[in-house]
């Protein structure tokens, strides 16, 4: 198998640097050792899409990230991506806390986002009522804004695959081929792919990929969020991202409205060393709770319905880094891509095709290169002649498999057939949220099982959550 160019990891970040390159007459392969895209920690995140108000000036970080911001609202509405500019409050609680917010302000002059604002005690309390009434004051961020994340990597991988790229999945890299100082191809687990040019944005994983061409000057270490997810109707709401005064360890446990109407509360920072230790404890969903009811004291944490953790692959020594090498031909190392890197993984997508052409990757402009996307129908977003005109299309629309989030089986079985396929009860809920909902999957799991054994002609017991052992049953009892 040949290709122009061969993206390793199937991320936020590969995802979109692979769109980025269908704009260009190339052949693309993007490589993920997991059964779905989405990474670990592009699936897994705040679900933010920041402005880079609070990045570190003069970094590529900001650079990149002010770029991104304001082109998601093209971006979304080409690939039919949920997304919505609800702003963010950072409140000062106390004397120090308000102290700080000139110097934050100033960093986000800075990084030129230019329409930070301070608020006053009373405008603060207007737009949150459930803040903390001892709120000294504060800063609004107005284009801060959330996305659903899983959906946002599908549908870039889709209109990949829409404009002639192909994805890999189930296919992990386990070693890269060079001749002379020019890297020529990757050994993986489904044979060898000759590539003229690799790009290496394994996320948490990226040091080990470096690792295979001598270029490990760095390490990443695993840095664990736990999260609460409540539930849409919990008695204390917040209508936008509610941010903690950051630390230099971590932007702090916020509160947040997720784009589906859940309310989502954390994370913690907690350095590893285990790449997947994705666990929830006690101590750090306790701590989420102190902090957290500092900002908001109402909040309800006994209306949760689940809890989650992800990873960020934090970089030592610390810092984005995306790297090219004159001993290490035609290669192109990311690294360091943490909390930012939903938002500027756009930008890095072009930042990566430029340097790809100074390397001397022929870049001619595909000129039937398809900008849209349409993604399966949310049935429960229609009017109800919108869905009953569906369901005489069409039956399966007419059975809800997903009391709590309205998903019907015509929603899934499209899920299944997508250009990226459903292929595990994971990624049926990523795309559709069956089983995101209250009873996290009590009652549409198993029609969820049955209609994936269904589609795919396999037998019930041979359908898995996520990866390749993690199966869901194990056989009949009756």
């Amino acid at each position: 198998m040949k290709t122009d160019v061969l993206v390793i990891g199937a991320g936020a970040v590969g995802t979109a640097i692979t769109r980025e390159l269908t704009k260009y007459r190339l052949n693309v392969i993007c490589v993920d050792k997991r059964e779905d895209v989405g990474g670990d920690c592009s699936k897994s995140n705040s679900a933010i899409i920041h402005t880079g108000y609070d990045a570190k000036p003069g970094t590529l970080e900001s650079q990149l990230v002010v770029a991104a911001n304001p082109r998601y609202d093209q971006l979304t509405e080409d690939l039919d991506i949920p997304f919505e500019r609800v702003g963010a409050i950072l409140p000062a609680i106390t004397d120090e806390q308000f102290e700080q917010l000139p110097a934050i302000k100033e960093k986000a002059v800075k990084n030129r986002v230019y329409d930070v604002e301070y608020l006053s005690k009373e405008q603060i309390l207007e737009m949150e009522p459930n803040l903390n009434p001892e709120v000294k004051g504060g800063l609004y961020i107005p284009r801060e804004s959330i996305i659903d994340p899983f959906i946002f990597v599908v549908a870039m991988a889709e209109n990949a695959v829409a404009n002639g790229a192909k994805f890999m999945l189930n296919t992990e890299v386990t070693g890269i081929r060079m001749e002379g100082d020019k890297v020529v191809g990757a050994e993986t687990t489904n044979g060898y792919i000759e590539a003229d040019y690799i790009i290496n944005a394994a996320g948490l994983f990226c040091d080990d990929i470096a690792a295979m061409v001598g270029k490990n000057d760095y390490y990443v270490n695993p840095r664990k969020g736990q999260f609460y997810i409540l539930d849409k109707n919990t008695g204390c709401k917040v209508n936008h991202i509610v941010l903690p005064i950051p630390t230099k360890v971590t932007k702090g446990k916020l509160m947040c409205p997720t784009i589906h109407g859940n309310m989502l509360v954390g994370p913690t920072a907690e350095d590893l060393t285990d790449k997947y230790d994705k666990s929830t404890n006690v101590e750090g969903l306790d701590s989420i709770r102190a902090d957290v009811q500092k900002l908001i004291p109402g909040v309800i944490l006994s209306d949760t319905i689940t809890q989650y953790s992800g990873l960020r692959p934090n970089r030592n020594p610390e810092g984005l880094n995306i790297d090219t090498y004159d001993d290490v031909k035609h290669y192109v190392n990311l690294s360091g891509v943490r909390s930012t890197g939903l938002t500027n993984s756009v930008s890095i997508g072009t930042y990566v095709a430029s340097l790809l052409k100074e390397m001397g990757l022929e870049m001619v402009w595909n000129e039937n290169f398809i900008s849209k996307r349409k993604g399966v129908v949310r049935f429960k977003e229609l009017s109800k002649e919108e869905q009953h005109e569906l369901i005489k299309k069409n039956p399966l629309y007419g059975n809800i498999v997903c009391r709590c989030e309205t998903i019907t089986e015509g929603q899934i079985v499209d899920a299944i057939h997508s250009p990226i396929p459903a292929t595990t009860v994971d990624a049926v809920k990523r795309r559709l949220r069956a089983g995101m909902g209250r009873c996290q999957g009590g009652f549409c799991g198993p029609k969820v099982i049955e209609i994936l054994a269904r589609e795919l002609g396999v037998s019930a017991d041979e359908i898995r959550k996520g990866n390749s052992k993690s199966y869901m049953v194990c056989g009949k009892v009756k």
